[in-house]
């Protein structure tokens, strides 16, 4: 048995979330309104607008969390290098208090 679990198909992330919408307000771009209308341009342009500055900003979020999590491991395997021992003292401790807070 692994430590290790899977997600659930209907667990979906923020990231997940933002692309199902923008996904879908790039759909109803696509597809609505009336061509000839100027007030309907607008709006659509402001609208494409919009798609794009959250896609770039979600693009450039994921990869810094990325970065900093790549980071956070590489000093966490460093510590554990150099002081195996306070980490299993760490790990134990904190199986510990897990332990405790489940049994109540």
């Amino acid at each position: 048995m692994s430590d290790h679990t899977e997600p659930q198909p209907q667990q979906t992330t923020l990231d997940d979330d933002l692309k199902m919408l923008s996904d879908t307000l790039e759909e109803v771009l696509k597809s609505s309104g009336d061509k000839s209308d100027q007030a309907y341009l607008e709006i659509k342009g402001r609208a494409e607008h919009a798609l794009h500055q959250v896609k770039t900003r979600l693009s450039h979020a994921s990869d810094t969390y990325y970065i900093k999590a790549k980071h956070v491991a590489c000093k966490a395997d460093g510590y554990v290098r150099e002081k195996p021992w306070h980490s299993v003292g760490i790990g134990a401790t904190a199986g510990l208090i897990v332990g405790l807070l489940l049994r109540r």
